[in-house]
């Protein structure tokens, strides 16, 4: 737009050509030339006697087009000389005639207004082409907030409430809200076992107007809990004010409860490792000591259990590990009601002297798809009767469906129960006391909270042990 305007005199060499050239040379940049491919030029008024018009008439629309969107004017010097038809014939291809001769001034302005409309033609057109740029780079940053691998959210900011104005399809597909989530506040991911504190620490950073990033425990729109790292981060408008909030979502459930189990793995081979080994250490210490008979038989009873207790947990941690580590889906789809009626027909042959109670609805397979999920099952019911000191113990298996989308199992016993301190593990850490003992139910709600469903631990005062189990069905 700062460059020179440049009028082309398409005309042949002769007084009336310098005449125009003197006219216009003060105010534009005047080029005199006979030769047509000039007209392929930039130029931005090109100005014609009867002859050059003869020759150029035939291309002038197609360089218009090719100058398009802005205008390219066309002008007609007519002569003394020019006949009325072809003064006629050129109103459909220039946008002037100008009748020779003719006073500087007119000529001037004529000329001018005419470049004027090009120059403005000009401003239109860069500015549809910024606009049509900052358009596109608009919807390509659109397009890359949609498509991005992680759930993204914008909010107003409000007191107290910070309505979503924007959800991209990662955060459908995480959250299962969509488009009608629109208007509402994001706190609607909590649900009853959301930390309050993180809660807290998310509000008091949006009320300061600053970035912020917790693991939170959130829920789907069906209701299965995920752990959801999540980065709130205020966006400002060119006077400092906070104009939205944008919100990053990221399921990192499979991360929590490896984390999780690393902790507790830690604790139970620390703890177990230890003690054992120092047991097994004493015991041989004894026996180097050569004692009688009798203390020789008690220490390798003890080492040899001892030895026994080592493997089990060794066996507990593979187990563990071989259940949460599988990747197959093919593995995850089964038919709760055959499955669980082969495990019964397992369970009697394995235990002949215990009693299983077996409880399906009728007319449904309980089709799931958890990962792991026979492996708890078959813990839960085998710890039932490993740790009942009953001679014939009783067992009993319930499943049926319980709310929309959900399947509730139940696993009781006629034991004698689990102490208190023991059943708040999964709350509060992992005890300091039998960390062996309690690694069947760390696996049991490992597997459920990976599917993201409820998991508890209910001992009677009485005795027995009720585990409850609540999966998504498969959809």
């Amino acid at each position: 737009m700062d460059e020179e305007v440049r009028v082309l005199l398409f005309m042949r060499s002769g007084r009336d050509r310098e005449l125009v050239a003197e006219a216009l040379g003060d105010r534009f940049r005047v080029e005199s030339t006979t030769d047509a491919a000039a007209l392929d030029s930039r130029f931005d008024c090109c100005v014609c006697d009867d002859e050059g018009f003869e020759r150029a008439a035939g291309s002038i629309e197609s360089r218009r087009e090719r100058a398009a969107p802005a205008f390219l004017p066309f002008v007609l010097l007519a002569g003394g000389d020019t006949d009325r038809e072809t003064t006629q014939e050129a109103w459909d291809h220039v946008d002037d005639v100008i009748e020779l001769p003719v006073r500087k001034r007119a000529l001037r302005t004529r000329i001018g207004n005419l470049v004027e409309r090009r120059r403005t033609t000009l401003r239109l057109a860069d500015r549809e082409q910024r606009l049509a740029a900052a358009v596109e780079e608009i919807r390509q940053k659109e397009r890359a907030m949609d498509e991005a691998p992680v759930g993204i959210a914008l909010a107003e900011p409000g007191t107290g409430n910070n309505p979503l104005t924007y959800v991209n399809e990662e955060f459908e597909r995480l959250t299962g809200y969509g488009p009608e989530v629109l208007g509402k506040d994001c706190r609607l991911l909590q649900g009853e076992d959301t930390d309050p504190a993180t809660t807290a620490a998310i509000r008091e950073a949006i009320d300061d107007e600053r970035p912020v990033s917790v693991d939170i425990l959130n829920y789907r729109a069906n209701g299965k809990k995920f752990w959801n790292q999540l980065t709130v981060a205020p966006i400002h408008d060119e006077t400092g004010d906070v104009i939205r909030f944008v919100g990053f979502q990221t399921d990192i459930t499979d991360r929590k409860i490896r984390e999780r189990r690393l902790e507790v793995m830690s604790r139970v081979l620390n703890h177990n490792l230890r003690n054992k080994m120092n047991l097994i250490e004493g015991y041989t210490e004894l026996l180097r000591s050569d004692p009688d008979e009798e203390q020789r038989r008690k220490s390798l009873d003890v080492i040899s259990e001892t030895t026994d207790d080592l493997m089990r947990i060794a066996e507990a941690v593979r187990k563990i590990d071989h259940t949460l580590s599988k990747t197959d889906p093919g593995e995850t789809a089964v038919e709760l009601r055959d499955r669980l009626s082969e495990l019964l027909s397992q369970m009697t042959d394995q235990y002949p002297n215990a009693t299983f109670h077996l409880s399906l609805p009728d007319g449904d397979s309980l089709g799931v798809s958890v990962l792991g999920l026979q492996t708890a099952i078959e813990e839960g019911v085998e710890n039932a009767v490993k740790h009942n000191d009953d001679p014939e113990p009783t067992v009993w298996i319930r499943a049926e469906r319980g709310d929309e989308g959900w399947i509730e199992i139940e696993i009781e016993d006629d034991g004698p129960g689990i102490p208190e301190h023991e059943t708040h593990v999964l709350e509060r850490g992992e005890t300091s006391l039998k960390h062996a003992d309690r690694l069947g139910i760390w696996l049991m709600y490992w597997v459920v909270s990976k599917a993201g469903g409820q998991f508890s631990v209910e001992s009677s005062e009485t005795g027995g042990t009720l585990l409850r189990m609540t999966i998504p069905a498969r959809s």
